[in-house]
């Protein structure tokens, strides 16, 4: 776990508006902790560090990319398999939620399952 996801206080989580999708509002209000209790209430559980490695991924991709990146390049850059993924967050959508990334339209989410 990176130091960003330690010794994140509960009083300084912010209560987070979220669009009708259940996707943050705002992706400047996401944090460390707000991931774990989206995570807790989507029934995930405790977030660990295979987790993290593949929210800390998507979050720096698309902060420095933009976009959703394709199935395969989280796989192979996270050195997680697809059924791992889905294990872990039960579906991409899931993840994106976690991520506290924006709603990705319904265009992607017909290819996010």
């Amino acid at each position: 776990m990176s130091i960003a996801h330690q010794n994140v206080s509960t009083a300084a989580v912010r209560e987070p508006l979220f669009d009708e999708d259940g996707f943050v509002a705002d992706p400047a209000s996401w944090t460390p902790e707000l991931a774990r209790r989206i995570a807790e209430l989507d029934g995930i559980g405790p977030l660990n560090g295979r987790h993290w490695r593949v929210i800390d991924y998507l979050r720096e991709r698309v902060a420095r990319l933009g976009g959703i990146p394709a199935m395969r390049s989280v796989c192979k850059a996270t050195d997680t398999p697809k059924a791992e993924i889905h294990a872990l967050f039960g579906s991409c959508l899931t993840v994106w939620r976690v991520a506290g990334l924006p709603n990705p339209g319904e265009e992607a989410k017909a290819y996010l399952p």
